[in-house]
């Protein structure tokens, strides 16, 4: 088998070294903007203290950028996050999403251990009683989702629980359409379940 020519891998290291500095310069401009925005609700590595602010830290930067851009058209309305976005640009978004992807994710504690292990069941394998569908059937079994679906594992209980209320009452329709449905044949209590069960995972 003919070896790959010296001048093909000569070239891949340019390339590769000509491509960092700028993802490294992109992280910088992210950072910045982390410092001089974000970092008072979401904390400077993606870890918000409030339960009413989500956790960004390992959220697929994909999804983070496409939100953002939801935020400044106003498809996501925010009267928060509306002024926060609206002197960014397209490649703005795509660093920060980088950004928040990079920082480190933490095991949060449980405070409802049975409330949350009912969260589990529901998780996994939804309600065949009422219809409700399995979540880890489009966010995975770890709630690790994917780049169009968000990260859910670890997530604030709260927002977890305040989003699915605004997929239910059509107060949020930025997102697939799917979860307009799922959330409302979701009880109170299932609501609460799933985002207790949510919030442990690693």
């Amino acid at each position: 088998m003919p070896s790959t020519p010296l001048s093909h891998w000569v070239l891949a290291a340019a390339l590769a070294c000509l491509a960092a500095p700028s993802s490294a310069a992109d992280l910088v401009r992210a950072a910045d903007i982390v410092q001089g925005k974000c970092f008072i609700c979401h904390g400077a590595e993606g870890e918000s203290s409030s339960p009413v602010f989500p956790r960004l830290a390992g959220q697929h930067g994909a999804y983070v950028a496409r939100q953002l851009a939801d935020y400044q058209s106003g498809k996501r309305v925010s009267s928060t996050m509306k002024p926060m976005v609206e002197d960014l640009g397209p490649e703005d978004f795509k660093s920060l999403g980088a950004y928040f992807e990079s920082r480190p994710t933490h095991l949060h504690k449980v405070d409802d251990t049975d409330l949350a292990a009912m969260g589990r069941f529901i998780y996994l394998r939804g309600n065949p009683y009422s219809g409700v569908a399995a979540c880890a059937s489009c966010h995975g079994p770890k709630g690790h989702g994917t780049e169009q679906l968000p990260r859910l594992a670890g997530q604030h209980a709260q927002y977890t629980e305040n989003q699915l209320k605004a997929f239910n009452q059509r107060e949020r329709t930025n997102d697939n359409a799917v979860m307009q449905g799922v959330a409302g044949k979701l009880t109170e209590l299932e609501r609460k379940a799933v985002s207790a069960y949510l919030a442990g995972l690693p």
